[in-house]
């Protein structure tokens, strides 16, 4: 095939794009930066879109995410709460209501997105008191049914979306087609991609436009491994099973140089290009541009990912493929997390002794305890954890348990990160070093790879933000990279 040929058949496939809960809160921003920004009425389709529920939504059906705050799943599975879910399933109709009568302003396809999420919670709201009916008898568990019940929550958000926005835009014109992947009275549970290929075979993409549920009910049960970042994993093995040509994210902040809110707007640039290897770096550190389990169909499909911003449509995002490496070695992105436990085991056994390391490991693993780094010398391994202090005095107990003649201690601490697809810079790490104790930021440990991609810094967490700060100042705003780091 000629490189002609090949333009022209790219050109011809289609782009699977996700819309994050914040951008889809905003309907005229999707409409006017996503839809049908720069495109006339022939370009409209060869795209999927693959929508989150509307923000704060996946909140009141499960649990707040950042304040932990329960939603209609905590209150059914706390057994205490007797009767407070359904309290709090009404008070979650009229939320969902109210965002209808937001969005749409004629009175029939008000009434037509008020029926269809009524539908919905009342369903579920029959299931859920007949559920509870039957595990009041001794032979039923309902910690069993737990994960079920998450999930058929879960997905009532991305329905009401994904319904309500192609209802808005076949209103508009716009061919849109509502796939509703949540399995809403299934009679059959298939395999993810077996049941991704069922719904998408009579789709003609050349004529439609189909808004996808970001959740899908599958066998292997995406939220046992996923939680919530299913979204995700549907969006990436929708591209796959296509055969996108790309696929897009689109969020409401670009994937920039550092957290602008630490280091300023002003001083922030997108990045243009990197690659799958420095986006699961980031997500090691929390910041997701696409959870690694997502990414990683993509990249062995070789298919490019774009990160961009909702609200400046005209900005090219950020390319993301498997095989970019930057034309000179640079930091890209300064990166970090706050509130890390570092979880130290100090045992004079184990030098020369197997098998210590792993003894550790099955512990955090009994405990769903994620190590982010961990260091090692002869006698002392420590892990550092994103976890909560709760499940951090519980692993302790474990491994105090699991080695009685060791030592262990904990320290809560800030982990600082630089990341770059080459950061074979001589001198780089001296000058990092030395940037750091300029601002008087003592260095607890220090790793850095052979593979060259990051170099992380375990800090005191009253030093993080200044931390960040001062690393973009050394490492990245010194290039004046204007308007991307290597535009895309």
């Amino acid at each position: 095939m000629t490189e002609e040929q090949k333009t022209q058949q790219d050109s011809q496939r289609h782009t699977v794009e996700k819309i994050g809960g914040t951008s889809m809160s905003n309907y005229e921003a999707v409409r006017d930066n996503i839809v049908l920004a720069n495109r006339n009425k022939n370009e409209l389709y060869n795209r999927i879109f693959v929508v989150s529920a509307y923000g704060g939504v996946t909140d009141e059906l499960l649990e707040h995410k950042k304040t932990g705050e329960p939603g209609v799943y905590a209150l059914f599975a706390d057994a205490e709460s007797d009767w407070a879910w359904g309290d709090d399933l009404t008070k979650l109709v009229k939320f969902l209501t109210d965002l209808n009568a937001e969005l749409f302003d004629d009175h029939m396809l008000r009434q037509q997105a008020d029926q269809f999420i009524m539908d919905r919670v009342e369903g579920v709201r029959g299931c859920l008191i007949d559920l509870q009916r039957l595990c009041s008898y001794g032979q039923f568990q309902l910690e069993e049914h737990l994960l079920t019940v998450r999930e058929m929550l879960a997905g009532i958000g991305e329905a009401h979306s994904a319904f309500n926005t192609s209802l808005k835009l076949q209103h508009e014109g716009v061919n849109a087609r509502f796939v509703d992947l949540t399995g809403w009275r299934d009679n059959e549970l298939l395999p993810l991609d077996e049941k991704l290929k069922k719904a998408f075979d009579p789709i003609d993409l050349t004529r439609e436009m189909p808004i996808v549920t970001g959740y899908a009910q599958c066998k292997e049960g995406l939220m046992r491994t996923f939680d919530r970042g299913y979204s995700e994993m549907t969006f990436s093995r929708i591209a796959v099973i296509t055969n996108a040509a790309e696929a897009v994210i689109h969020k409401e902040y670009h994937l920039s140089s550092a957290d602008p809110n630490i280091v300023g707007e002003d001083k922030v640039v997108p990045l243009g290009r990197t690659n799958y290897d420095v986006a699961d770096q980031l997500a090691n550190l929390g910041m997701e541009a696409i959870h690694p389990r997502a990414a990683k169909g993509l990249r062995q499909s070789d298919i490019p990912l774009r990160v961009k911003n909702t609200f400046e449509p005209e900005h090219t995002g950020t390319l993301i493929t498997r095989d970019y490496v930057s034309e000179k070695p640079q930091v890209e992105i300064i990166a970090g997390h706050k509130g890390v436990f570092a979880i130290e085991v100090f045992d004079q056994d184990m030098q020369g002794e197997p098998g210590y390391d792993r003894r550790i490991l099955d512990v955090l693993t009994r405990f769903k305890v994620r190590f982010v780094t961990k260091d090692t010398n002869a006698n002392t391994i420590t892990h550092y954890v994103d976890s909560t202090l709760k499940h951090v005095k519980r692993v302790v107990k474990a491994l105090e348990e699991e080695f009685p003649n060791g030592e262990v201690s904990t320290r809560k601490v800030a982990l600082v990160s630089a990341i770059g697809s080459d950061m074979q810079v001589p001198g780089i790490l001296a000058k990092t070093v030395q940037s750091l104790a300029d601002e008087d930021i003592s260095i607890l440990a220090i790793h850095q790879c052979l593979r060259q991609v990051d170099m992380q810094f375990v800090i005191e967490e009253s030093h993080y933000r200044k931390a960040i700060a001062k690393l973009h100042q050394t490492l990245i705003e010194p290039h004046n990279h204007g308007y991307a780091i290597v535009a895309a």
